[in-house]
């Protein structure tokens, strides 16, 4: 996933923007117990994954004044340090534009179809939606 290109597309889908705004999301290396991590992994089911990225999107679409969503998400193994995930909204102003991407990532970490754990020195955990992920989608 390259974030400029992300960007650039979300740029191109924009027509009649007045705000852009973006998300990146970065795999951390230390775990919420502060343990070292290395690198996550990210396992997807193709058709499932990309279905849910798409209810999300064209969910965030029809709830916001917006002229163009794009969310991209790696799989696979990524180290510590890179980009997990791209979320963005283009729309006429920007509060709407920021309320979009919000939203997104809010759903994101709690509906997305992903499974996740974390690898170090310590061992490979899997990684759930916290409680604290499941209020901030409530919001909505």
């Amino acid at each position: 996933m390259s974030v400029e290109r992300e960007t650039a597309a979300l740029v191109g889908a924009s027509a009649g923007a007045g705000a852009i705004v973006t998300f990146v999301g970065i795999a951390r290396a230390s775990s919420k117990s502060g343990e070292q991590v290395d690198r996550l992994v990210l396992e997807d089911h193709p058709s499932l994954t990309r279905q849910s990225l798409d209810e999300i999107a064209a969910a965030a679409v029809a709830r916001f004044d917006v002229s163009a969503i794009r969310i991209a998400h790696r799989t696979g193994t990524i180290p510590a340090g890179e980009p997990i995930v791209f979320a963005g909204a283009a729309a006429p102003h920007r509060r709407e534009a920021f309320e979009a991407v919000d939203y997104l990532m809010d759903r994101l970490k709690t509906e997305a179809v992903f499974w996740k754990r974390e690898e170090g020195p310590g061992g490979s955990r899997w990684i759930e939606p916290t409680d604290a992920d499941h209020a901030a989608k409530e919001r909505w």
